[in-house]
């Protein structure tokens, strides 16, 4: 589905990510970790073809991005960022709308209508379709945005790409969990989804591979069980962990302070 290779990028002659290589399988969620500053936005950006340019082409079901015509792009990849704009005069419901602009000139049809509403109750803001995004509550707008992204790729393409940067920032643990599950589900018809997270017990839980970063190279990149070890984890955050199996799962169990 993705393939990049020597991503590297820099900002104001700061070295941010280092020779990175990355390949991503159809139907795969792969999360990329580490501390701060590691370079996980970055990477997710530049692969998602939002920043920069890597010398080396990234390739999109084996073509580059510039062999992509924009709006054909437009169904197949979509892309969450944590950084959203928390002034939007609109409703809820037409913020969501957004992500249907490239279904329709004027107007949006019947099917651009049930694809938003369709993507706000999986997310759970049907309720707020409505209401003043500007009244939200930090959590809700984060969902409002989820919404947005999901209806965008509500469509008969088949393999699609999303990527995911903080996607739980905001969320009470209730819907954490849905949008994991969200997110699974959709990678499990064959869509694949790249997604950065902190919590590294979620990780663990939802993810099929874990890319696990530090000042931008790549220290591990493996199964959950694989990658999230005592060794690995206490020398890359420099603080004292304990991995046992999660009773209900068997994945693993990060206990930190121990």
């Amino acid at each position: 589905m993705l393939e990049a290779y020597k991503i590297s990028y820099s900002h104001k002659k700061h070295a941010i990510l280092h020779n990175i290589d990355i390949s991503v399988n159809y139907g795969e969620l792969l999360v990329i970790v580490g501390p701060n500053g590691a370079g996980k936005s970055t990477l997710l950006s530049l692969l998602a073809n939002e920043t920069g340019k890597n010398e080396e082409p990234i390739f999109f079901k084996k073509k580059t991005f510039e062999e992509w015509e924009q709006m054909e792009l437009a169904y197949n990849k979509a892309k969450f960022s944590q950084n959203n704009s928390h002034d939007i005069p609109l409703s809820c419901k037409d913020v969501v709308m957004m992500g249907r602009y490239p279904y329709f000139n004027a107007n949006p049809n019947q099917k651009d209508h049930e694809a938003v509403l369709k993507a706000m109750e999986e997310t759970d803001v049907a309720h707020l379709e409505n209401r003043d995004y500007n009244l939200l509550s930090g959590g809700e707008k984060q969902r409002v945005h989820l919404a947005r992204v999901l209806t965008q790729l509500d469509n008969e393409v088949l393999n699609k790409l999303v990527f995911l940067d903080e996607p739980l920032n905001n969320l009470d643990v209730l819907h954490q969990h849905r949008i994991l599950h969200t997110i699974k589900n959709f990678t499990k018809k064959g869509n694949t989804a790249v997604m950065v997270l902190h919590d590294l017990n979620l990780a663990a839980q939802f993810a099929d591979r874990i890319m696990l970063l530090k000042k931008g190279q790549v220290v591990a990149h493996n199964t959950p069980e694989k990658v999230f070890t005592p060794e690995i984890i206490s020398k890359v955050y420099n603080f004292p962990c304990t991995v046992c199996p999660n009773p209900v799962n068997n994945n693993p169990l990060i206990i930190f302070g121990t």
